[in-house]
């Protein structure tokens, strides 16, 4: 997001406790002023002169969501609405929070649009429904909030995460010739490339504020979402000499969702997505073979961010509140 956004002109400073500083991957992050701060201990201080706030901070996903439900409602939740209420009492005009197509969770096969039900399913997904309705009732005329829901995420980026389905499954093929598939494979995911929800913020911030004022947006394309197997196909025909693998006693996914994203595309026409899962699947492979990747790498704690943070809190350099035990050692560690 920091490139798209400094090539669209804007100032950019960061805010990150940079517990997954070790998980760089390739040549880098691009470098920009940053606040070495947890969210959860943002002051008011820490915001003011910004216009416009882009609240990506969380514990990422199901399984890290799981791990301590606890801390996730409490940095999911509670320090999202924290920094949201202190953005208003400094005079933030815009907040844009990165919400999550999680929000449906057990939707089943209907189309769900931004007006259908909640139905998480994971404390992840109850963390972002309750950040969205607590942030929601902050609107008035001078503080603007935007909830982007966005659909699972792939794509190559410098903090490329190999626990995200289509990542996953290529991986999984490039090392070791199966498109290994935790499920029945029947579950609908809608999928967007990381760089195409990049472009869905900076969309928000372009758009004139009574457009974006207190809504949420379904972040994807209609014609990217895929039922699990149909994934795996699509990487079975991408990574030569691979098969489609199914794990033993594989059952069906709770957690399925088909959504419609015309929302986005009508009222923000300068959401120009790039991507689909044919083309990722092709970056992908491209990039695991350019780097060598190997099944070691892509199943160990680095690109995992569950075993990330486990291997920091066994190794005793954060603690049960994860937070840095040091923090004057904390950002120059590379794990």
């Amino acid at each position: 997001m920091v490139p798209l956004l400094l090539s669209a002109g804007y100032e950019v400073v960061g805010l990150d406790s940079d517990l997954f500083k070790g998980s760089t991957f390739g040549s880098g992050i691009q470098e920009i002023p940053e606040l070495k701060k947890d969210i959860r201990d943002v002051e008011a201080a820490d915001l003011i002169g910004f216009d416009a706030v882009l609240h990506l901070a969380a514990l990422s996903n199901d399984p890290l969501g799981n791990l301590r439900p606890d801390l996730t409602y409490e940095i999911n939740h509670a320090a999202s609405v924290h920094l949201a209420t202190l953005a208003k009492q400094v005079g933030v005009e815009r907040f844009i929070f990165s919400s999550s197509c999680s929000n449906y969770g057990a939707g089943g096969d209907d189309w769900l649009t931004e007006e259908s039900a909640f139905n998480p399913v994971t404390p992840y997904g109850i963390s972002k429904v309750k950040t969205e309705q607590d942030v929601s009732k902050l609107a008035d005329d001078n503080f603007s909030p935007t909830f982007l829901r966005n659909a699972t995420a792939y794509g190559v980026s410098p903090r490329l995460r190999f626990d995200l389905v289509l990542n996953n499954l290529v991986a999984w093929a490039f090392t070791t010739g199966q498109v290994y598939i935790k499920s029945d494979g029947t579950p609908w995911r809608p999928i967007v490339h990381i760089e195409d929800i990049s472009r869905a913020f900076i969309a928000v911030l372009k758009a004139p504020r009574e457009v974006t004022h207190n809504q949420a947006f379904n972040v994807g394309r209609n014609e990217d979402n895929y039922r699990i197997r149909e994934l795996a196909e699509i990487v079975q025909q991408t990574v030569p000499g691979c098969q489609i693998e199914y794990a033993a006693n594989a059952g069906p996914d709770k957690r399925c969702y088909r959504v419609d994203c015309s929302k986005i595309t009508q009222m923000l026409p300068d959401f120009q997505p790039q991507w689909n899962a044919r083309k990722g699947a092709e970056e992908l492979y491209q990039t695991y073979q350019r780097i060598g990747l190997t099944l070691e790498e892509f199943e160990g704690p680095r690109y995992q961010r569950i075993a990330h943070i486990q291997q920091l809190l066994s190794s005793g350099q954060i603690d049960e509140t994860l937070r840095w035990k040091h923090p004057s050692l904390a950002y120059s560690l590379a794990v």
